[in-house]
């Protein structure tokens, strides 16, 4: 059975966020993101702490898929350490489980 996961991402603006999502729904690398505009983040960055507000978004795909996210997060992203984290879902509603693997590009 092929596993689906949560990947959530931050960057410093929806906008920007928003373009890079669509891509990703594009080339069917995701088959959605839900898309968060203002949160605050708080953390060490280069021996400081920050306090920042940010765009955070949540994809939905095939955790076969996870590190073609990564390297275009990498090759894209305005952050020089971009958040990445992929949770893995342990249980689903069936049918939107198979409609995020209809709508994504096997692993």
């Amino acid at each position: 059975m092929d596993q689906i996961v949560d990947v959530t991402i931050t960057a410093p603006d929806a906008d920007w966020l928003a373009d890079f999502c669509r891509g990703l729904v594009t080339d069917r690398l995701a088959a959605s993101g839900n898309i968060i505009a203002g949160v605050r983040s708080i953390y060490r960055w280069q021996d400081r702490i920050e306090d920042a507000t940010e765009a955070r978004v949540t994809l939905h795909t095939r955790a076969a898929l996870v590190s073609a996210i990564v390297a275009r997060t990498l090759a894209e992203h305005p952050y020089e350490v971009p958040h990445v984290l992929a949770l893995p879902v342990v249980d689903a509603n069936p049918a939107y489980r198979q409609w995020v693997l209809d709508a994504t590009a096997p692993g």
